[in-house]
């Protein structure tokens, strides 16, 4: 609890046996008034090979399963798993390139009155080679984009982020795959929730990433926060705020 707020964690990974045990442990440790910070953290085990699932486990996870790739459905996996008394929600990587201690600045931004918070890379501190070029270029294009067309100020799309169990009900994710992010970002603003964006250290991830760690992956992350970015302001002039298709 943080506030008589109940705080869950969910952390989609895949092939994180290295460090999951490292990003579950901190969570777990992180203490308010001599109190545990999280309540509930569930993993989604998005088609590992190596011991993830065990790993977490041992660690104190809740570990869910989700054979079809994709950073959004392991993510939509995860929240079918959340308790219905879920106040806060907070996603994190289980790549242990964030600072577990950092959630409490977001935390108190929610106390604070914000529907969502954003901890940007951008603004904090990054070790070097912590964020590939493609993934420099490419928030900075999507935040540009952004604030383009809806007039937001988003200096990143970044995977820590906190947002109001309620309001991650109401906006209704869909996406599958790599425009998961943007699309929470997008849609907050659509209905007006008030996002806030909070400084977030990076240091290098462990392990090699399944999206900036290679060419293809770089590629199809890129398309894919890009077309959601399209069909987001195609379906809003078209149809309005409550008409969102599958994405």
């Amino acid at each position: 609890m943080y506030f008589n707020k109940k705080v869950c964690v969910i952390i989609p990974a895949k092939d994180e046996q290295p460090s999951i045990g490292l990003v579950v442990s901190a969570l777990k440790a992180l203490r308010f008034i001599c109190q545990p910070v999280i309540d509930e953290i569930i993993v989604c085990d998005n088609g590992s090979t190596d011991l993830t699932t065990q790993t977490a486990k041992s660690a104190g996870a809740t570990v869910v399963y989700q054979a079809t790739m994709g950073y959004g459905i392991a993510c939509l996996t995860a929240m079918n798993a959340l308790p219905k008394d879920c106040d806060i929600v907070l996603f994190v990587d289980g790549d242990h390139a964030f600072r577990a201690e950092q959630c409490l600045d977001l935390l108190a931004e929610m106390i604070g009155g914000a529907d969502m918070v954003i901890g940007s890379r951008v603004l904090g501190t990054r070790d070097a080679g912590a964020l590939t070029a493609p993934q420099i270029a490419g928030n900075w294009v999507a935040s540009k984009l952004i604030k383009w067309i809806w007039k937001q100020e988003v200096t990143d799309l970044g995977p820590f982020r906190a947002i109001r169990y309620a309001a991650l009900q109401e906006i209704n994710m869909l996406n599958h795959t790599f425009g998961w992010t943007v699309e929470m970002q997008i849609k907050m603003n659509l209905h007006k929730f008030t996002t806030v964006e909070k400084p977030v250290d990076t240091r290098v991830r462990i392990g090699v990433s399944k999206i900036s760690g290679t060419v293809k992956g770089s590629i199809s992350a890129g398309v894919g926060i890009l077309s959601m970015i399209a069909k987001l302001w195609w379906q809003h002039r078209r149809t309005g705020l409550h008409n969102f298709t599958n994405t």
